[in-house]
């Protein structure tokens, strides 16, 4: 079954073809700048990378013409939109109406815009996504999976925040938690790797740009660090993390600021790149880290640490863990993070073997033989996960 999942920012169309029975991904692409002059889709076939300078004023112009490269005769993808037996599209929140991936109907649709205030640069966009498919391919079945259904697993006194009860009420303010799609794939594989035992509690890493940590038992999250929305948590590239909330209206009447003005600082002036004022990328901040930088080692130093605290509540949240396991841009490619974090863990039995972990963006154990606690790297693949949830509630229908 050839699927198409589609992932659509706030002005970019990430998509890929996967064939669901052998997981081969057959094409990966990026429609960046959607809306503007300059729009231009990246792919990657079979491998073979190229650059396609194209204008696309909306996501119904950019859907259009990832179909039609589909179609080229020059990439022997398909002959046909009907071999396109399924889209499956992702969306950031689902709030707590959705604790698993669905068909989309008009009623699914509804209750994805009634999350638009609780993930506003992501949903809408998510939304228009969908309308465009459908209007191109108006007959084939298509699967929302969501960003935060895997945590809805969460027991009440991991999600639940300690004010007003009636905020949550009312508003439905909780943690939600996301890289769902992420940490569930990472579960399911390291329970591969280790034989698939009766029982298994897992932390996951997920570690880039954005970062969050996820408890993991027997398939289900127990409890993940990003809240009510991927702000909170560890330090990332450029949200701040957890920080003490008397911070915001302190700097509110310091620098005069509106609460827009605070949702930029803390979204995208803060983290990695405010703390080191480098970079916003790990690799330049590593760099500068090697050179004695103090901002540098700082930001790093500091992250590693708090990554480790979390890794550390979790134990207590799951009773102990079996496997702490490394993903994302940043726990699959970053050597130097992944020995920062676990230095910390050597007390609890987890010893990470550093030619092992001497390996950028392979699957592989990383762990020392007596150590407790097995340690992995897992390269995600949330587009995959994707393309086997759609495949089997499609599987379902018939």
């Amino acid at each position: 079954m050839k699927i198409l999942v589609l992932n659509c920012g706030s002005s970019s169309l990430k998509f890929q073809l996967i064939e669901s029975e052998t997981s081969e991904r057959l094409i990966k692409g990026n429609f960046e700048r959607i809306g503007g002059m300059k729009s231009t889709l990246r792919i990657n076939v079979r491998g073979n990378k190229e650059q396609i300078a194209h204008i696309a004023r909306d996501f119904d112009e950019a859907i259009e013409f990832v179909l039609e490269v589909l179609l080229k005769p020059e990439y022997n993808l398909i002959k046909s939109l009907d071999e396109i037996q399924a889209v499956g599209h992702r969306i950031v929140h689902g709030g707590e109406m959705f604790s698993q991936s669905v068909l989309i109907d008009e009623k699914v649709i509804k209750e994805i815009e009634k999350c638009i205030d609780l993930a506003p640069l992501h949903n809408p966009a998510g939304v228009a996504g969908i309308r465009a498919a459908q209007k191109v391919l108006p007959n084939v079945p298509m699967v929302v999976v969501f960003d935060t259904a895997f945590h809805q697993t969460m027991p009440p006194k991991a999600y639940i925040y300690q004010i007003p009860y009636r905020y949550y009420t009312s508003y439905k303010i909780r943690k939600y938690g996301f890289h769902g799609t992420s940490h569930k794939y990472v579960s399911e594989r390291v329970a591969e790797l280790m034989g698939n035992p009766e029982h298994l509690k897992v932390v996951n890493c997920h570690l880039g740009q954005g970062a969050s940590i996820c408890a993991i038992e027997d398939g289900k999250s127990i409890d993940t660090s990003m809240g009510l929305t991927p702000l909170s948590g560890i330090p990332m590239a450029t949200r701040s993390g957890d920080i003490d909330p008397a911070i915001i209206p302190y700097i509110m009447k310091k620098d005069n600021l509106q609460p827009e003005d605070v949702e930029e600082i803390l979204n995208k002036q803060s983290g990695a790149w405010g703390v080191s004022g480098v970079s916003t990328d790990y690799r330049d901040i590593e760099d500068g880290y090697n050179m004695n930088d103090p901002r540098s080692v700082l930001t790093l130093d500091s992250q590693a640490y708090k990554v480790a605290q979390y890794i550390g509540q979790y134990m207590i949240s799951l009773g102990g863990v079996d496997a702490i396991t490394f993903t994302g841009g940043v726990g699959e490619n970053g050597m130097e993070t992944r020995e920062r974090i676990c230095k910390y863990l050597e007390p609890f039995g987890a010893k990470i073997d550093l030619e092992l972990n001497n390996v950028k963006g392979k699957e592989r154990k990383i762990s020392t033989e007596d150590s407790k606690i097995q340690i992995y790297i897992i390269p995600t693949n949330e587009e995959l996960m994707i393309a086997r949830e759609t495949a089997e509630l499609i599987k379902n229908m018939k």
